[in-house]
């Protein structure tokens, strides 16, 4: 290039400076795998009950098995980690249940809470009571409250009644498989009821105030077992925060939640088939047919069924042991 000639070489325009990303916080939250059979007080929500527990224990993750209303008191399990993927085994269990009962009165949301829709001057005696109680138990047609989880077109039932929409939610089949009359007053009644899922309480006390002619709603419910996990060993949630060696009597294995399901111990040759997805051939009769869980040398590997002597998992856990 001569002296003379032009250097159209323009220096690039400065690009402006990139803003510096916020540094992300890393979670300071720990892996728990396990259960607490939790007592639950009346006033708090059940997320409201596993959000303080999650907190507590410091969780990645929790979640309980069955949703207890806020009115009512008793048995939350709740799940962390791992100990999640075994919720629908829990929810799928009996549960138990002792609530009082007014007669003379049946509510929109069929207990306290609801306002008063029918009224009766009539009182039932305890041997009606006793005497209808036969109705309410085996397999059974049971209409959900109106003020419930059901989903009606994509929307939870309870969210539609507060809206002030007119819907009507099907019967549908329930087991009860014990309901028993404890005391009778003048105008209340305590009674016990075993069911199993999907059965609603507010219901029974309902049906039953109406089969006694003189209605019905539900004022104390507690919930007493639900699969595993009975009140007689729950652990309150206000003892929880102020007690150390509470709290770490009271995170239960992740096999608590599978205590109802057979038992199929493997070696470790057998750990590693159900953790490639694999069936496993059952050898001998260590387990009967149906669900079951796999361990191996105490740590829970996978649940399942046994079918055709081999036993399928449904889900593996991811924990060391």
């Amino acid at each position: 290039m001569t002296d003379d000639a032009i250097d159209d070489r323009r220096p690039a325009p400065e690009r402006p400076a990139r803003r510096a990303r916020p540094a992300q916080k890393r979670s300071t939250r720990i892996e728990v795998n396990g259960w607490i059979n939790l007592d639950k007080p009346v006033g708090v929500t059940s997320t409201q009950a596993v959000g303080r527990l999650k907190f507590l224990f410091n969780a990645r993750k929790a979640g309980h098995a069955g949703t207890l209303d806020p009115l009512a008191s008793g048995v939350l399990p709740v799940a962390f980690g791992e100990a999640t993927k075994t919720v629908p085994i829990v929810q799928d269990g009996a549960k138990a249940y002792r609530f009082r009962v007014r007669w003379g009165e049946e509510s929109a949301t069929d207990d306290a809470e609801g306002a008063i829709v029918a009224r009766s001057d009539r009182r039932p005696s305890p041997a009606e009571i006793e005497a209808a109680l036969p109705r309410f138990v085996g397999l059974i047609e049971q209409t959900p409250p109106t003020f419930s989880a059901i989903k009606i077109d994509g929307a939870r039932a309870y969210d539609l009644a507060r809206e002030g929409e007119t819907f009507e939610i099907a019967a549908r089949p329930i087991h009860v498989y014990r309901l028993a009359l404890v005391e009778a007053g003048d105008d209340t009644a305590v009674l016990e009821a075993e069911c199993g899922k999907g059965a609603y309480v507010r219901a029974i006390a309902r049906d039953l105030g109406r089969a006694l002619g003189c209605y019905g709603h539900v004022i104390e419910l507690r919930r007493t077992r639900v699969g595993p996990f009975s009140a007689d060993t729950g652990i309150p949630l206000d003892r929880l925060p102020d007690d150390t060696d509470l709290m770490a009597r009271a995170m239960l294995p992740l096999q608590a939640g599978l205590s109802e399901l057979a038992a199929l111990p493997v070696d470790r040759n057998g750990a590693a088939t159900l953790r490639r997805g694999q069936a496993l051939l059952v050898r001998g009769a260590t387990a009967p047919e149906g669900p079951a869980w796999a361990s191996c040398f105490g740590a829970p590997i996978a649940f399942g069924a046994i079918e055709g002597g081999y036993f399928v998992s449904t889900r593996v856990f991811n924990v060391k042991g």
